[in-house]
């Protein structure tokens, strides 16, 4: 993203980590404002880089800045981050999103109806070398997962606001949690008190994942000497993200495989590969992604969704910390409901209030999140993520590859397909191409949609079109082959010549060919 298309944006505290922050927008061309809670630190900033230091109330009611970046105490997060959505701005909130899972809950709720972008800050999922080694595992280059481990020790920084674990172990919960694409069913920790009797300063915490898997995570802040190390176990090779090597080293493939000899497994052992990585500062990745979602209004890799699910392994591996029993993060049975004729194959996750119905089929490796509704004779899988509070009516197969945001729409008998030139003699499985539909699309009845393609946030496809390139977002489409034909607002109806939804008063604006934005009106200053 080029500086002069980046959106502005104010960073909300300015202290160790925020500094850095400040740093990597300014880089950017996006800083508009600093703020802090100790004003001379944020003047300092502010006259080092050339902008005002700004309150926090006049932030939020200047409408040219469209994005709050916060990296004040974590305690202070819940409560900036909703004060920042309500005014109507999109939010990037440093780790941990908040300290309840309650409250991580709802602020994605108030982003949602709010169509604001939320965004954790997750930094090693933003590292060139994490996502090469998430597109090896994707890819299937270590084969079937079997087992993780992360190391995060170091001597301090010490802290007395939260324990080690809050501290250390986010970044590597959230990398874990992406590479198993589940979260754990149950979790287990473990905590030593060295230099204060109710902060632990060592913990080790074990996962368990419905496919299998297992991870465990070791982080310290009173080691002899630091360490940054993620290892990844398959059954067709392992692999190392070592973020303490230079560049070149970073991350290894070990193409070590076990054969079965007369009953018996023998170690094949093979020379370590480094693995080529693009090197560049992971920050300024994770700060240039957070401006793309702004512009694009695409869903961020860390956004609020995944911060819940870091949240809650953390308060789980805490309870377990504190109870020293096990806890389960498994859904109950009496918070979904699939019908007797209906199958889910193990290992699928399933949302709480998902409700599935008859003879559908839920492939093993998929994941629905939570308040979906799956109609009668519905296929879908394997591997395929549906996000929260999708609608599929009767008769649609969602096949490895398809990819449904939140609150996506699938109308009766609309059509997926995998590959562009299927024949029945030809095996085309290594050539499926994605299709991603973004969050609030509709896809009207016998519509299909072409592989490869991407469906905008809030579009609507009319019955029986046929999709064959990409629909922008709130893109009102129909035919053979589907052409825009007008726009719809949010709420699904369509505007007109004034571009004001006609059910909910919101206001739109063309910004370019093909390409339609809200008018966000912004909150008042106090």
């Amino acid at each position: 993203m080029t500086a002069d298309a980046a959106a502005s944006v104010a960073v909300v505290g300015c202290g160790y980590w925020g500094k850095n922050l400040v740093r990597n927008f300014n880089e950017l061309g996006a800083l508009a404002a600093v703020y802090d809670a100790h004003p001379g630190r944020a003047e300092a900033l502010a006259q080092q880089y050339g902008v005002p230091a700004r309150g926090f109330t006049e932030v939020l009611a200047d409408p040219a800045i469209a994005g709050i970046v916060i990296a004040a105490p974590a305690e202070r997060h819940a409560t900036l981050a909703r004060e920042a959505l309500l005014a109507g701005k999109d939010v990037f909130v440093e780790k941990p999103l908040a300290l309840e899972v309650a409250a991580a809950d709802s602020l994605v709720a108030l982003a949602r109806d709010k169509s604001r972008i939320l965004m954790v800050g997750h930094l090693l999922q933003y590292h060139p070398a994490f996502l090469t080694l998430r597109s090896m595992v994707r890819d299937g280059r270590l084969g079937r997962l079997q087992y993780l481990y992360s190391n995060r020790l170091n001597l301090g920084k010490v802290r007395r606001e939260e324990n080690i674990l809050w501290s250390f172990a986010p970044h590597d919960l959230s990398m874990i949690l992406s590479l198993v694409g589940a979260l754990p069913e149950t979790v287990s920790a473990t905590g030593s008190y060295y230099l204060h009797r109710t902060i632990a300063d060592v913990t080790t915490t074990q996962m368990s994942f419905p496919g299998g898997q297992s991870a465990h995570v070791f982080v310290s802040w009173l080691h002899p000497y630091k360490e940054q190390k993620l290892v990844v176990v398959g059954d067709q090779g392992m692999a190392v993200f070592d973020d303490g090597e230079p560049w070149d080293s970073k991350l290894s493939l070990y193409p070590h495989r076990i054969e079965w000899r007369e009953g018996m497994p023998v170690p094949n052992k093979a020379d370590r590969e480094p693995v080529p990585i693009d090197q560049d500062e992971p920050l300024k990745l994770e700060c240039a992604h957070f401006l793309e979602c702004i512009v694009t209004r695409r869903t961020p890799r860390t956004d609020g969704v995944e911060g819940v699910a870091v949240l809650r392994v953390l308060d789980a591996a805490e309870r377990s910390m504190t109870s020293g029993h096990p806890v389960s993060l498994t859904t109950s049975a009496d918070d979904i409901f699939v019908h007797d004729t209906a199958r889910v194959d193990r290992p699928s996750t399933i949302g709480a209030g998902t409700k599935i119905w008859h003879y559908s089929h839920v492939l093993s490796g998929s994941a629905l999140g939570a308040g979906c509704v799956v109609g009668q004779n519905v296929s879908i899988g394997p591997d395929v993520k549906i996000g929260n509070d999708c609608k599929i009516q009767n008769n649609v197969s969602v096949y490895k590859g398809v990819t449904l945001e939140d609150g996506v729409f699938c109308g009766p008998s609309c059509v997926f397909t995998n590959v562009r030139n299927p024949r029945a003699e030809v095996n085309r499985r290594d050539e499926f191409s994605p299709t991603m539909v973004r969050r609030g699309a509709t896809i009207g009845a016998n519509a299909t949609i072409v592989c490869g393609t991407e469906l905008g946030s809030y579009c609507m496809i009319g019955a029986g079109a046929v999709v064959t390139r990409d629909v922008p977002p709130f893109a009102l489409v129909a035919g053979v082959p589907a052409r825009r034909i007008g726009w719809v607002s949010h709420t699904g109806d369509r505007l007109g010549a004034d571009l004001v939804c006609p059910r909910s008063g919101r206001r739109y604006r063309e910004s370019g060919t093909n390409k339609l934005e809200e008018i966000v009106v912004q909150a008042a200053a106090t």
